[in-house]
Parts: C-alpha cells; sequence; structure tokens
C-alpha cells in the first residue's frame, strides 16, 4: 500500500489507478471488483482493520466487500440510500442505466451481497472522516472528508483518469453509469467548494492541487 496522507493508505491493482480501495485509519474503503479479493487482503496484512464502509454499492466497489468482511469479521457500512444493493447486488442492475457497459461490468465485477451493519448517513464520523451525501452516481453514493486536513475521499463522483483511456484529468463519471448525471454535478460542486488539498477517487491518481477540481466544476452547467 502507499500511504497518501497520513492514516490515509491507497490500494490498486492493475493497471496502476484503474480501480481503487483506501485504509482509511482502520477503516476499508470500498473493495474494488470480486477478483480483487486476494490483493485486498494481501495488502491490509499487518494493518488493524476494524470495519468496511462504501462510498457507493457499485460492482467495482463492493466486489470483494463479502469476502473481505467474512475473512477479516468485520462489519459492514454502506450509504443509507445503497444498503438494499449492497445486501442485494442484483439490484443495482436494475438502477443503473441500460446501457451495455453497466451491464458488462455487472457480469465482471459484482460480488455476493452482505448484510449491512450500520448505514451511513450526512454528518456521521468514520476513522476521524465526515460522512458527505453526493447522490447523483448512485441513489446513496456519499464521500468522506477530513477537515483538518482537507483530505477527501470522493468514490466515483469525479474520476481522475478516463477508465478505459487512462487518459489523466478530473472528470465526470461516464453517462453510463450514473443514473443522474445532473444530480452528481451538483454533487461535484458541493466537494469542488471545499477546496481540498488533496482528492482521492475510486478511478485515477491523487490529486493535491485544489484549483484543478475547481476549475472543472466551474465549467459544468
Amino acid at each position: 500500500m502507499e500511504e497518501l496522507a497520513p492514516g490515509l493508505w491507497l490500494i490498486t491493482g492493475f493497471p496502476r489507478y484503474g480501480i481503487n480501495a483506501y485504509l482509511m485509519g482502520d477503516v476499508l474503503v470500498d473493495a474494488m471488483g470480486r477478483q480483487h479479493a486476494g490483493l485486498i487482503l494481501k495488502a491490509l496484512r499487518g494493518h488493524q482493520v476494524s470495519g468496511h464502509a462504501l462510498t457507493h454499492a457499485h460492482p467495482d466497489h463492493q466486489g470483494a466487500s463479502h469476502a473481505v468482511c467474512t475473512e477479516l469479521g468485520i462489519p459492514y457500512w454502506a450509504p443509507e440510500l445503497d444498503v438494499p444493493a449492497a445486501e442485494d447486488p442484483a439490484l443495482i442492475g436494475q438502477r443503473q442505466p441500460d446501457h451495455w457497459l453497466a451491464k458488462l461490468m455487472q457480469k465482471m465485477f459484482a460480488g455476493p451481497g452482505h448484510k449491512v451493519d450500520r448505514a451511513l448517513r450526512e454528518g456521521d464520523e468514520v476513522a476521524g472522516f465526515t460522512v458527505l451525501d453526493t447522490p447523483g452516481h448512485s441513489a446513496g453514493h456519499v464521500a468522506y472528508w477530513r477537515e483538518s486536513d482537507r483530505v477527501l475521499v470522493a468514490g466515483d463522483v469525479v474520476n481522475t483518469m478516463h477508465p478505459f483511456t487512462m487518459k489523466r484529468g478530473v472528470r465526470e463519471p461516464l453517462d453510463a453509469f450514473t443514473p443522474e448525471p445532473a444530480r452528481n454535478r451538483d454533487s461535484i460542486k458541493r466537494l469542488a467548494a471545499l477546496e481540498p488539498a488533496l482528492l482521492v477517487a475510486g478511478h485515477g491518481p491523487p490529486v493535491r492541487d485544489p484549483a484543478k477540481l475547481t476549475a472543472f466544476a466551474a465549467t459544468l452547467p
């Protein structure tokens, strides 16, 4: 793992930054696809892990959740409006846009559901970070914000790299995976207003220049 800030580590696979998970204090945030369980468990060796939280329940974020929670015996936390999908991943397929890419991602990455132990809501605290409601990419999408050093774990509200071309830069997630793009743009603007000193996302490298997110948000309708 790579430590990005005090108490925040990156877990990524191949290609680098293609799909990311994070250890936030002692809480694993997101769990990539079902085939990444071994990679995640190996990365977590030697670290205390007391819980697993999602930014949202899309298949490339919950795929290994059941395996990791079962292996480590840790509780599973999910955004309140994504709890049903975290427990029954077939529901995400029903909520996604009717697009072949979304269907392919469901087949490639979705893992078994797992009973959620805690529903996360705006203002909750997770490992020293505050939960922020950031819907649009999914009904219940949340981000995690640590105001003391302005570190933001943004999930898929934005990507910092195109998921297929690998071109770097702050961008919207693809509409093929985003049921409510306009609502997600509102979430982007909310996060940009925070001016994070470190922005980390579900797809792409860390961004340490607040102006990049602010400038991108200013281009949105």
